[in-house]
């Protein structure tokens, strides 16, 4: 596997509660890995911690084979909106902003021109079934079409990771499982890794790899063909 993101040794502690206990995980291009586990045993910690939210208390996060836990707040935050692509639950759409622009924003918070950035953004709507919803805001969007919008958003950069936490935890089952197939799809398809905390196994089974954390430590390992 040609390693993209790994992270060696991982310990994170708030206060007495160990939330990463020495911790080992790697995903390479085009690999998809599903993190799970029960509340609190350090899946979300883990799934941070990989993306430069959180910082390790010990061991190291390598991107590339560059340590990234240790860069200054700016060159980290500067690595998150350049490399790194997210989908969160509820999609964290701006309500006021057409999904165009949605899609868009990142390319311009980094300096691309409002019209370079929304003609790059609109090359994502039809591979990603959004046709003709360019203009719609966030309110106007089924719950599955804004995921897909957030989805967009996250490739618009062409990152080397992108990072999932719970994407289709407000969703019904049959969208559900259109959202993650078109997720690890798309991803695999751009070369990105795809980092996943889920709850749901049926989700989790569509990813290469499944990562079971329990306590702050890795309790099971299982690899699948994705679905």
């Amino acid at each position: 596997m040609n390693t993209v993101l790994a992270g060696h040794g991982l310990v994170k502690k708030y206060g007495s509660t160990t939330a990463l206990s020495g911790v080992d995980v790697a995903v390479g291009e085009r690999d998809s890995l599903a993190i799970m586990g029960p509340s609190g045993s350090g899946k979300s910690t883990l799934l941070h911690t990989l993306a430069g939210i959180v910082r390790p208390d010990g061991g190291q996060v390598l991107l590339r084979g560059e340590r990234i836990d240790k860069l200054g707040e700016n060159r980290l935050s500067a690595l998150r909106r350049r490399r790194f692509g997210f989908v969160f639950q509820f999609g964290q759409l701006l309500p006021e902003l057409p999904a165009e622009e949605n899609v868009a924003l990142p390319l311009m918070l980094e300096g691309t021109s409002r019209g370079k950035a929304v003609e790059r953004a609109r090359r994502w709507f039809a591979p990603l079934g959004l046709d003709g919803l360019e203009q719609r805001r966030p309110g106007q969007l089924s719950g599955g079409q804004a995921q897909r919008v957030a989805i967009a958003r996250a490739l618009v950069v062409e990152p080397d990771v992108v990072f999932a936490d719970e994407p289709t935890g407000a969703l019904d089952q049959t969208t559900s499982t259109e959202v993650v197939r078109l997720l690890t799809s798309v991803t695999r398809e751009q070369g990105a890794a795809l980092v996943m905390v889920t709850h749901d196994a049926d989700v989790a089974a569509h990813c290469d790899r499944i990562l079971q954390v329990r306590d702050g430590r890795i309790s099971n390992y299982s690899q699948y063909t994705a679905a």
